[in-house]
């Protein structure tokens, strides 16, 4: 059993939450993640790592309720428990000093973005951040990123915040101004981040993407995780999470991400109706 120290909520789909769980907060490093189960009949979510702190044993997890396994951690109050919670999983992102570095997040993105921005402003990099969401209420972990950054942008679909637009557009206008990163490190749904590694593909900028696959196991057993690079069959959960995006099968892997859509609306509707 796993304490939940902290329980905040971000909007209204998106909270954050702080676990104790010392022995993964002394090991883990940026891009890696954890399995948790709200309970004993839960399913089981792969969470990235947002932040740990050895001192306290605690880490922070930030979770999108999208299913009846996310709605059901939501509900759990500071002081309660997770049931089961397992890693640091998955390979940690490459940190080094590339030079000038642009980190590129949509959406709930901005969660696996945060680690390894900070972590890559430490080696020395220069960072820039584009982080773009649907609309303001959406947008998360701002200033946290803003903290990290030596430049930020800030996107919304609907112009409500920041600039009217979407992350590529902002992307584009860089490297076009003569501002050609040395790494482009995005994360964010299966559209942006085929968008961005085909602005990228022309100029040979070198782009990482952090991919979440369906995954059971976290350990490459079960093969939900599956996906298509460089023409050969990797598992994010044990070759990734993170991946060279000039090598990644977006169309297979965004027919992946849609197969069980209807399943999770469905059990997400039946949770809702038993709150």
């Amino acid at each position: 059993m796993f304490k939940i120290l902290k329980n905040q909520r971000l909007n209204g789909q998106v909270f954050l939450m702080e676990v104790k769980a010392p022995e993964v907060a002394a090991r883990r490093k940026p891009g890696q993640f954890v399995i948790v189960r709200a309970d004993s009949r839960g399913e089981r979510i792969p969470l990235t790592i947002v932040d740990a702190d050895p001192e306290a044993g605690s880490i922070t997890l930030v979770v999108q309720e999208a299913g009846a396994g996310t709605i059901k951690l939501g509900r759990k109050r500071e002081g309660g428990f997770i049931r089961d919670l397992i890693g640091p999983l998955g390979r940690p992102s490459e940190i080094k000093n590339y030079g000038l570095t642009f980190c590129v997040a949509g959406g709930i993105g901005a969660a696996e973005i945060l680690p390894v921005a900070k972590a890559l402003r430490e080696a020395g990099n220069r960072l820039v951040s584009i982080v773009g969401a649907r609309d303001r209420d959406l947008l998360i972990l701002e200033d946290e990123i803003r903290s990290v950054s030596d430049e930020i942008y800030i996107t919304t679909d609907d112009g409500s915040y920041g600039r009217a637009g979407v992350v590529t557009e902002v992307l584009l206008e860089l490297v076009n101004d003569g501002r050609v990163p040395d790494l482009v490190y995005a994360v964010g749904p299966v559209a942006m981040m085929r968008a961005v590694a085909e602005l990228t593909r022309p100029y040979g900028i070198r782009t990482v993407v952090s991919l979440n696959p369906l995954m059971v196991d976290g350990t490459g057993m079960c093969g939900c995780c599956r996906l298509t690079a460089g023409g050969e069959t990797k598992f994010a959960c044990v070759d990734g999470p993170d991946f060279d995006a000039h090598r990644v099968d977006f169309t297979e892997l965004a027919l992946r991400q849609a197969a069980y859509l209807g399943d999770e609306r469905a059990a997400r509707e039946r949770a809702e109706k038993d709150a």
